[in-house]
């Protein structure tokens, strides 16, 4: 659970905005997300090395 240390002087908005900011660091969204279906081992292996392959590929031209 979020807690925020929400002070008197400080407004609801800007309460809100540092709620919405620590739950946004905190990757719960992300987190379900990722679990919302199955993904194989395999398939997260494959996406990794795509990935990297992609990054690479960006910074070979990036060089050039």
């Amino acid at each position: 659970m979020l807690v925020i240390d929400a002070r008197e002087s400080d407004s609801i908005d800007k309460a809100l905005k540092k709620y919405k900011k620590k739950y946004e660091k905190s990757g719960v969204l992300r987190q379900l997300r990722n679990r919302k279906y199955f993904t194989k081992p395999s398939v997260k292996r494959r996406a990794t090395i795509l990935k990297a392959k992609y990054r690479t590929q960006i910074q070979a031209q990036l060089e050039d």
